[in-house]
């Protein structure tokens, strides 16, 4: 193998277990282009749109814990990949954008698709590098692996001028040491366990730290043996089993008020492995801000996300998981009958509120009765991706994720993560059931990393909403502007068409008692299949 800097930066990425990288390809690394020539343990995905490409790298980075990493070339290619950047940080996944750069002797010049990174990325990014020297780059790429996982996980953005990616460089196989864990003292695991033990109305928020091997189960034998309700952070639902006894819920976008007063009820909160933020706190109001009234306890591996918002009694700056197995007894209590009748109360509100609606409507299929088919249908070993619309709420609220099944949903609220996401979730994990959902306006803001689905024969079943409107718009429309709409009714292709060309099987969904097989048949689908369905936009708004 040849000792180029390109070389001994992939060198270091191979050490520590990347073995994949999703790229627009770009004149300005080119040098990095053809040192993958000598890597073949790194799969190369080569994709249509540096979104897309990100997209993907974000997906992958969740799956593994290790940094997805997307390559795309200077400026155009940087700005259309900038939303991947933004997604990471807004999910907590590690992440490294690598982007070429114009030649170091013209930096700063305001050169052809030069841009300052330092400046377009330093609010989103973790870490901005950008090299001059060829020996920095196995160096750099070492510091973004460690920095991208480390604390709050998110995006590095690594820049190589074009000039310095070929020249001769030592080569290492620098291997980035584990976090390690440090924990409270003895004295503060004391006082811990005595008030979990008072409590009469105790409640977990447990967040995405939970999403590491062991980590569920962990939190699972926590919550059984202290018994004491879970709800999951935004959009976590597969942290824990939504059928479980212990279950109560969501912290999402649409909670309702009898709910969350009841959660205002508890007398002790453990916010565990989840940053607090905008959504899993409702806008800041739960708990009461600054000083919550219960007794507070966050737990969370980076000192600046404990007690940013909301000031805990308890300010834990460790490793969730290791605090749980900590905690937990060695044998199951016998709980308080108040602390009973706590449990039940929430989680049967729970239950009731993910009851499957029975709805019908005049202008196309409710978009929930495909839901239900899927989970109908749905396997242990299915992943269901999603994009970000209206489409998704029966998903968040109804579908029941137990633990090998997996939800990969965007907290960013990105449009356009659907289809690259099921496209690298099926890459990665080529034995699960892989189903995207899109809505219509997502659809096309990617869309073409279908091909890939093709190209490689991935089984992805690829489901789209089309009810001809940015519909998540349209509401707000209706509810605060009376209805009138502007931008949010769009005019669209034949989609049936459009999978077709890309070689993909398509079917087209246009009434209720279509739904159920057409879902079952296409769950045993062994390559990947488009359904079209013309959904409601009426029982929506």
């Amino acid at each position: 193998m040849q000792s180029t800097s390109s070389h001994a930066l992939l060198k270091v990425f191979t050490a520590n277990g990347i073995d994949r990288v999703f790229l627009v390809p770009g004149e300005s690394y080119l040098g990095i282009l053809d040192a993958l020539i000598d890597f073949p343990e790194i799969d190369v995905v080569t994709c249509r749109h540096e979104g897309g490409a990100g997209f993907m790298g974000v997906a992958d980075g969740r799956l593994t814990g290790r940094p997805g990493v997307a390559m795309v070339s200077r400026g155009p290619g940087a700005t259309n990949a900038s939303i991947a950047v933004h997604t990471a940080q807004q999910d907590a996944i590690p992440l490294i954008l690598l982007i070429g750069q114009i030649p170091k002797r013209d930096l700063r010049r305001e050169a052809f698709q030069e841009i300052d990174y330092q400046k377009m990325f330093g609010s989103i990014a973790k870490w901005v590098a950008e090299p001059t020297e060829p020996a920095q780059l196995a160096e750099i790429a070492f510091k973004a692996i460690r920095l991208a996982t480390s604390g709050t996980p998110g995006p590095v953005v690594i820049v190589i001028p074009e000039d310095i990616q070929q020249q001769a460089a030592p080569v290492h196989e620098w291997r980035a040491p584990r976090q390690m864990a440090a924990m409270p003292s003895g004295e503060i695991l004391d006082e811990l366990q005595a008030r979990l033990a008072e409590a009469r109305r105790p409640l977990i928020i447990a967040g995405g730290r939970f999403d590491v091997p062991g980590g569920r189960e962990a939190l699972r034998e926590f919550a059984e043996r202290l018994h004491i309700p879970v709800a999951l952070s935004f959009r976590r639902h597969d942290v824990f089993d939504n059928e479980h006894p212990l279950y109560v819920g969501d912290l999402g976008l649409a909670n309702a008020k009898d709910q969350m007063d009841m959660f205002r009820q508890s007398d002790l909160i453990l916010a565990l492995g989840t940053r607090m933020g905008d959504i899993t706190s409702q806008g800041y109001t739960f708990p009461a801000l600054p000083v919550p009234e219960q007794t507070f306890v966050h737990c969370y591996p980076d000192d600046h996300i404990v007690g940013l918002h909301f000031t805990p009694e308890y300010p834990l700056v460790c490793d969730p998981v290791a605090l749980v197995k900590q905690l937990t007894p060695a044998t199951s209590g016998v709980p308080c009958a108040e602390r009973s009748a706590w449990v039940k109360k929430l989680h049967d509100f729970a239950v009731a509120h993910a009851q499957w609606p029975d709805i019908s409507a005049e202008d196309g299929i409710p978009f929930v009765t495909v839901v239900q088919a899927i989970q109908k249908h749905a396997t242990a070993n299915t992943t269901i991706c999603v994009d970000a619309g209206t489409f998704a709420a029966p998903v968040y609220r109804h579908f029941p994720f137990k633990y090998p099944q997996r939800l990969m949903a965007p907290l960013s609220g990105a449009m356009g993560y659907g289809t690259p996401a099921a496209v690298a979730t099926q890459l990665r994990n080529p034995g699960d059931k892989v189903i995207c959902m899109v809505g219509d306006g997502g659809f096309l803001m990617t869309g073409s990393e279908m091909i890939a689905a093709v190209e490689r024969k991935l089984p992805i079943l690829f489901i789209l909403s089309h009810n001809r409107s940015y519909a998540s718009i349209r509401i707000h429309q209706e509810r605060e502007y009376g209805g009138r709409h502007c931008g949010t009714t769009l005019f669209n292709p034949d989609f049936m068409a459009m999978a077709q060309a890309f070689g993909m099987e398509s079917i087209r969904i246009s009434s209720v008692d279509e739904v159920e097989p057409a879902i079952r048949n296409a769950m045993a689908a062994t390559g990947p299949l488009f359904i079209e369905v013309m959904t409601s936009l009426e029982c929506v708004l």
